[in-house]
This record gives C-alpha cells, structure tokens and sequence, in this order.
C-alpha cells in the first residue's frame, strides 16, 4: 500500500513538473492561471497521499490550507479578468 501511494505522490510531482513549464511558457494570462491551479491541485494531492505513509497527519491540515488559498485565488483571477474586460468594453 505505501509503494503505491508513493507511486501516485511521483506521478502527482510529474504533472506539476509540466504544469511549471506550463506556468512559464504559457500563451495567455488564463493558461498560466489554469496551471496554477494544477500545480496547486495536484500539490494538495501529493501532501494527502504523503500524510499516511510519512505518518504526519499535520500534513492534511496544510493540504486543506492550500485548497482554501486556491479558492481564493480563483475568485481573485476570476474577478481581476471580469474587471479589465470591463475597462476595455468602456473605452
């Protein structure tokens, strides 16, 4: 059980590796926040799967601590993009 779990955390650090290069090279402002998002995703995943083979249960209480932040952030992007599509639709 611990082999696989810590086969998911790596695969898990594999798509945050992409997700970096997608948050880098990434056309528009929309893509690198969807990248964000999955770096956080998939960040909260590896620390959920980490806790129980690691045998530190704080882990769960920051992995729900990042997802808070990552609601937060959306709602952020979210509102920052209607608020400057707005802007320009006036001038």
């Amino acid at each position: 059980m611990i082999e696989l779990l810590l086969a998911l955390s790596l695969l898990l650090l594999v798509s945050m590796s992409v997700g970096l290069v997608r948050v880098v090279i990434g056309p528009t402002p929309a893509d690198r926040m969807m990248a964000a998002q999955l770096l956080g995703t998939s960040g909260i995943g590896a620390l959920l799967l980490l806790a129980p083979v690691l045998q530190i249960p704080a882990l769960v209480d920051v992995a729900l601590v990042f997802a808070l932040l990552a609601a937060v952030s959306v709602t952020a992007f979210t509102r920052r993009r209607a608020e400057s599509t707005d802007v320009s639709r006036n001038a």
